[in-house]
């Protein structure tokens, strides 16, 4: 990922989000060739030159000092996610053009033992664990029940942004299908931030910016997002609709790797789908993550 480019791409589209309206500046009419705030405003509402926000939105962060880039949020009213990806982007812009004095060991695909004995004593929830590719990593039983059939795809690694975009089941199974792609997205924007020289992420981008319009228009938006909490409407196949609350965490042993735990409202009628899905996963035979993956290695499907 080149971050000088990527730098001027985001800050063009969130400039392009705001209008005059949105900030305390006037308007003194006449016709705007492009939609949102100008250059000019934006280096006014910064508190810094307009000569200076251009080159920087010119991808050019060179020694880019940490007040402007507070001021440029300010300006751009960037929220929390958006900040960290700027920031992410000015940091590996200002580290060099030679990723690969830079190439990061290989990610592991597995957690550690007892952090899967751990999974696996939350017998009651679904839990899922994904790395920033949103690759599964580990579950309980309950979560890979839950998705099922994401992990039905012998392509491994198991990989959710895979499943929305090229799986036409996932249209079906998440009530808000369209919301949950974009999610997705803004996630898979995020940890390109984080990790511009991670090769398998950029594979994975290529992958379905070539095979999903719809993906490579989002990806155009630039839209960073974090995945904290939130609710998870689902339709599964085997026990019907699911309203699922979830709550997404960072497994400090396990740098990288965040833990999703889903659950549902004691007495609901998701709850009782929870209860009929895990009677289900005890008697499906489904196949473990570890086991579904050793066997895609050796070449099996």
């Amino acid at each position: 990922m080149d971050s000088n480019e990527e730098i001027r791409e985001f800050l063009m589209s969130r400039r392009a989000k705001l209008s005059i309206s949105d900030v305390e500046l006037p308007d003194f009419g006449g016709r705007r060739r492009v939609p949102g705030l100008r250059r000019e405003e934006v280096a006014i509402l910064a508190g810094v030159s307009p000569e200076y926000y251009k080159r920087l939105e010119r991808g050019n962060a060179k020694g880019v000092s940490e007040s402007v880039l507070d001021g440029v949020a300010r300006a751009l009213q960037l929220d929390q996610a958006e900040r960290t990806y700027l920031d992410d982007l000015v940091r590996a812009a200002n580290a060099g053009t030679h990723p690969s004095r830079r190439r990061q060991p290989a990610r592991r695909l597995q957690v550690r033992p007892r952090v899967q004995q751990m999974i696996d004593a939350m017998s009651t929830v679904p839990v899922f664990v994904q790395n920033g590719r949103l690759d599964a990593i580990a579950t309980n039983q309950l979560g890979r029940a839950l998705f099922s059939a994401m992990f039905d795809d012998p392509t491994a690694p198991t990989n959710a942004a895979r499943f929305i975009f090229l799986d036409p089941r996932a249209q079906e199974f998440y009530a808000d299908w369209d919301g949950n792609a974009r999610q997705v997205v803004a996630l898979l924007r995020a940890e390109a931030g984080r990790s511009p020289y991670d090769r398998t992420l950029g594979d994975l981008v290529g992958e379905l910016s070539t095979r999903s319009d719809l993906f490579a228009r989002l990806w155009g938006s630039h839209d960073v997002r974090v995945h904290q909490t939130g609710l998870k409407r689902v339709r599964h196949p085997v026990v019907g609709d699911l309203d699922l609350d979830f709550e997404a965490m960072p497994l400090a042993s396990e740098p990288g790797l965040q833990m999703l735990v889903f659950s549902a409202e004691p007495g609901s009628t998701s709850a009782e789908g929870l209860q009929l899905l895990a009677s289900w996963a005890a008697t499906a035979q489904l196949a473990p993550l570890g086991a579904l993956r050793d066997r895609t290695s050796s070449g099996g499907s």
